[in-house]
């Protein structure tokens, strides 16, 4: 498919998600540690869990850099438990403020100013952390220009034929990061309504009617125009 099209039904797919759904508003956090510690804490566990924890470590008054850093791992433990994995993940995030002390001094904008590439390896370089929770990190945290993938984003790219099956998740990132202008607000906004629109309509079971992406299915005869009206995209 010539690259124009392609970038011509992602836009698509935009604009018909973000008129249906609206903006997401996305992270749902009150500061930039507390959307790193959720995206540790949603792994492999629904978003809901991940709600209880962080609000039990609010009421702790240690969702903080220093508090979990110096808290013994059994009382963080204690409090995550309802994000389930909770030693594993207690773990996690002791690795990550422990390289966020030593490596930045506890400084989060200083950490957030180095090169976009360097960070996200040293990100992957500590234990736990993949390729999603990395650059929700970067994305959700740091305002940086890159796509984060998930099975959401998989699945529905593979019904649309937009993607093989098996596509590894550096190719379906790239399919965004070239196809489309690299601005944090439209990959933030993007990833949040193909989310929305995963677990509305495009379940494992798919429900397909009255899906706003219907019309680009390749069982469609053809493909409906792009509607106006995002205001993240010229």
């Amino acid at each position: 498919m010539p690259q124009t099209a392609t970038r011509r039904r992602l836009l698509s797919l935009y604009q018909h998600l973000f008129r249906y759904f609206g903006p997401q508003h996305w992270w749902p956090a009150r500061s930039r540690f507390e959307v790193i510690v959720g995206a540790i804490l949603t792994q492999n566990t629904a978003w809901t869990n991940v709600e209880k924890a962080i609000a039990a470590l609010r009421v702790a008054r240690l969702l903080n850099i220093r508090g979990i850093e110096i808290t013994p791992h059994e009382q963080i433990a204690k409090l995550i438990r309802p994000s389930g994995y909770y030693n594993m993940k207690t773990t996690r995030l002791k690795q990550f403020t422990h390289f966020l002390v030593t490596r930045y001094g506890g400084n989060m904008r200083r950490m957030f100013r180095t090169e976009l590439i360097q960070l996200r390896g040293e990100l992957l370089g500590i234990s736990g952390i993949g390729e999603e929770t990395a650059d929700s990190i970067l994305l959700y945290a740091g305002d940086q220009p890159i796509f984060v993938v998930d099975a959401y984003t998989r699945r529905v790219l593979e019904r649309h034929e937009l993607i093989a099956a098996g596509t590894p998740y550096a190719g379906i990132q790239r399919l965004f990061t070239t196809q489309l202008p690299t601005e944090a607000a439209l990959f933030n906004e993007y990833h949040a309504l193909l989310v929305a629109v995963g677990k509305t309509y495009c379940r494992t079971t798919p429900r397909c009617e009255g899906c706003p992406l219907r019309y680009d299915l390749p069982a469609c005869a053809s493909h409906a125009d792009s509607p106006k009206g995002s205001p993240l995209l010229p």
